[in-house]
């Protein structure tokens, strides 16, 4: 157990920082699936800003690897144009 006051704190607030990061990382991926899944260029379109600030956030935050979040951008940017 614990032997001090901040080490309890520390225990509680990284469950909730861990809790935020994963919810945070599977929205992104499921918004991800949603946007490839998309067969319209013009909605693809509307929804890729928003994503890929959603990848940024993420690798800003190191939940996510800086390479990680460019490869995927960059795949999605891909998908997009290919269209």
């Amino acid at each position: 157990m614990a032997n001090h006051k901040s080490a309890l704190k520390r225990i509680r607030r990284n469950e909730a920082v861990r809790l935020r990061n994963r919810y945070q990382h599977k929205t992104t991926r499921n918004a991800i699936k949603r946007l490839r899944a998309e067969e319209t260029k013009k909605d693809a379109e509307a929804l890729f800003p928003s994503v890929v600030s959603m990848i940024d956030r993420l690798a800003k935050r190191n939940i996510i690897h800086d390479n990680k979040a460019a490869n995927l951008k960059s795949k999605l940017a891909k998908h997009v144009a290919a269209l």
